[in-house]
């Protein structure tokens, strides 16, 4: 069937990885029920391809391929080509990349995929070369072949297709059967996780290494539950690895996505913005553990490379930074030596001993700034003097092409980031952080919101509904973090009714939830995302908010719909615990759910409080009678020898609705945490 003329249709798209494309002479279509049904009426197969905006490999594969006309042409004739943002709609890549596994391919971006006209996948890969190389066929030998075999081998590609179809409706859908967590989950998860730790380097296995923050919350919970020194010692060496590497701006400050070697030297240079949410969680655990000012002052650089490079308009975050610049991957971000000397001149040979910084470079003859195998300083005269020549490299840095970015703003990965902003504000006594996860907070209940319901992205004033459940998740961890900071109870009323939206259209039938809203209707099968990827799993996020939440609302179905749903969850995922490291940090919650109430508390009590971190407890500060009435409701615990709205300093620790007497200054609130911490 002949199918109607096409053009390239991207211009029409906010996303700014389509908007990369809308130049491409191949006629990209929009994921959606116009491009399907094309696909039906032209009795040709998809090509679709996902990919986003940092992705370096993407750019490679676009210049190469869908920027030249012959290519371009064989794939207008013989497809219909359409263009997916993996961070605009995670939930088709999620299905794709699953398709692909399943193929027995190893996963990554672009990923590159052959669909029937029923959008069922039959088969796939990731990059191909424009030529042939390592025994890799040139693309358009791929395009051909394809396009051959569907057209003359039908049974063939419907066996294909059909048999993919059964594993994803098995992996993504199955209901699976409940089951009980151990009530030593995370301490089982730790040692999973230590068995393959790598003790020379720090991080997890050889190369390419990834901040894995989900397992490395395990370890640090492993610490603070049973006392797993080694669990402590791998997760800072983990974290100093990651502030002291290659991974790491040391100018502008922030982390990279990834590192291609084992030492954390090399990095892919893109840098997303759930990895330095994240990032910026377990540098606070770090410091607090060790006060060892590396980590305070990577907290305070991340968050000003945030706020000034990834702020938008209005108070949200912007998605990621590009890896390429000038169409050079980490062109930004690498020197040579000649260009230093010539900065810094007396101080260059100072700097560079610091910075590994050599004639030679470290990396295709130039030089990544790191501190791996540097001792850490701590004298204020060194530290002064590299501090300004840092400065001076930056400003200069300025000066070069700055890699593009993704000015997409997410629900979820924002959410990610307000956490993380209020935990640290409310740590450092910071109310600017505090004031940046607020405003971000604002501009996504008042840009990204309507009638409660979220919509997942937001780029130049187009929103994309409906939301996925990870972004309730991690906007209800949200609210309650900033219901730690400000006592506002206009978060807690937010979140119960992002708790209802939920509810009403993503609950499944096993006391868990679908990824996908029970009104998206332009997806191959609805799934659930319990498994963690460079973010937590929406079940993981999900998990924790309800737990956390049921500590603050007056909603006493929380912490049973919690319990019921981590069964459910379990059941799923207990086959494969490693890599769903936040449902068995969140189960550890709901297990354990901890809430420690300061009524007017000292300043030495606050120092109690930073120095005994724990990603499970829920920390509050009250100063009115009422307000302690409202957080520890057992009557039978409240100091009665003080009336008055008023109170004196006091802490009370909360397991669930069980809440011990209080305690009344600095010394025995330390001692009363580090017991808990340590039974539990």
């Amino acid at each position: 069937m002949a199918s109607q003329q096409l053009s390239n249709v991207l211009d029409h798209s906010a996303s700014p990885y389509l908007q990369q494309h809308r130049d491409n002479p191949v006629h990209w279509q929009i994921w959606g029920e116009a491009a399907l049904g094309e696909a039906k009426r032209s009795g040709k197969p998809i090509l679709l391809s996902i990919g986003y905006a940092a992705c370096h490999w993407c750019h490679v594969m676009a210049h190469e391929s869908f920027e030249d006309q012959a290519t371009a042409d064989v794939m207008n004739d013989l497809y219909i080509n359409i263009k997916v943002d993996r961070e605009e709609r995670s939930d088709i890549d999620q299905i794709y990349m699953a398709a692909l596994h399943a193929m027995g391919e190893q996963g990554g971006w672009p990923l590159t995929m052959f669909l029937n006209s029923n959008a069922e996948p039959f088969w796939g890969g990731t990059y191909f070369p424009k030529t042939a190389s390592h025994g890799r066929p040139d693309f358009i030998t791929v395009l051909q072949s394809i396009s051959r075999v569907y057209q003359q081998e039908p049974d063939k590609v419907l066996r294909n297709a059909q048999s993919i179809k059964t594993h994803l409706d098995h992996a993504l859908a199955d209901a699976g059967h409940p089951a009980l967590p151990a009530d030593d989950i995370i301490t089982k998860q730790a040692r999973g996780i230590l068995s393959i730790v790598d003790a020379r380097n720090g991080g997890i296995g050889q190369a390419p290494k990834f901040p894995n923050a989900s397992m490395l919350e395990s370890l640090w919970r492993s610490w603070i539950n049973d006392g797993s020194v080694e669990a402590k010692d791998a997760a800072l060496q983990w974290i100093q690895a990651l502030s002291n590497g290659g991974i790491y701006d040391h100018l502008g400050g922030g982390l990279s996505r990834y590192c291609v070697d084992a030492r954390w030297l090399v990095p892919h240079f893109e840098k997303m913005l759930y990895d330095n949410a994240q990032y910026i969680r377990a540098l606070s655990w770090a410091f607090a553990e060790s006060n060892d000012s590396l980590f305070r002052n990577r907290i305070e650089e991340t968050i000003g490379w945030l706020e000034r490079e990834m702020l938008m308009p209005g108070g949200g975050f912007a998605s990621s930074l590009d890896a390429d610049s000038e169409g050079v991957e980490g062109l930004f971000y690498v020197w040579q030596k000649t260009e230093i000397d010539g900065l810094l001149g007396d101080d260059s040979a100072f700097f560079c001993s610091h910075y590994d910084v050599t004639a030679t470079g470290n990396w295709e003859n130039s030089n990544i700034l790191n501190r791996l195998g540097q001792a850490v300083e701590t004298d204020g005269d060194t530290m002064a003097r590299l501090e300004k020549c840092r400065t001076r490299l930056l400003n200069r840095r300025g000066d070069r092409v700055r890699p593009g970015r993704d000015d997409k703003i997410l629900a979820d990965w924002n959410g990610l980031l307000i956490r993380a902003l209020a935990e640290a504000g409310l740590q450092f006594d910071r109310n600017d952080w505090m004031m940046l996860a607020s405003n971000a907070f604002d501009f996504i209940t008042g840009s990204m919101m309507t009638e409660d319901r979220l919509a997942h992205a937001y780029c130049n004033g187009v929103v994309t509904y409906p939301a996925l459940a990870s972004d309730y998740g991690a906007m209800i961890n949200a609210a309650v973090a900033l219901y730690q900071t400000a006592g506002d109870q206009k978060y807690i009323d937010q979140a119960n009714r992002w708790v209802d939206i939920l509810d009403r259209y993503y609950a499944d039938e096993t006391n868990g939830y679908f990824y996908t809203a029970s009104d998206s209707n332009d997806l191959l099968l609805r799934t659930r995302h319990e498994h963690d990827d460079a973010t937590p799993s929406a079940a993981g996020q999900i998990l924790e908010a309800l737990a956390r939440l049921s500590l603050v609302s007056e909603n006493l179905d929380l912490s049973d719909k919690a319990t019921q749903m981590a069964q459910a969850v379990w059941g799923r995922v207990n086959q494969m615990p490693m890599a769903a490291s936040s449902t068995v940090n969140a189960i550890a919650t709901i297990q354990n759910p901890l809430k420690l109430v300061l009524v007017n508390p000292a300043n030495d009590m606050r120092s109690v409080i930073i120095n005994n971190p724990d990603p499970a407890r829920l920390d509050i500060i009250v100063t009115s009678g009422d307000e302690v009435r409202q957080q520890v409701p057992d009557q039978s615990v409240h100091d009665n020898n003080e009336s008055g709205e008023e109170k004196r300093p006091a802490a009370y620790l909360c397991r669930g609705p069980q809440c011990l007497p209080p305690v009344f200054d600095a010394q025995a609130l330390d001692a009363l945490l580090r017991q808990t911490n340590r039974q539990n």
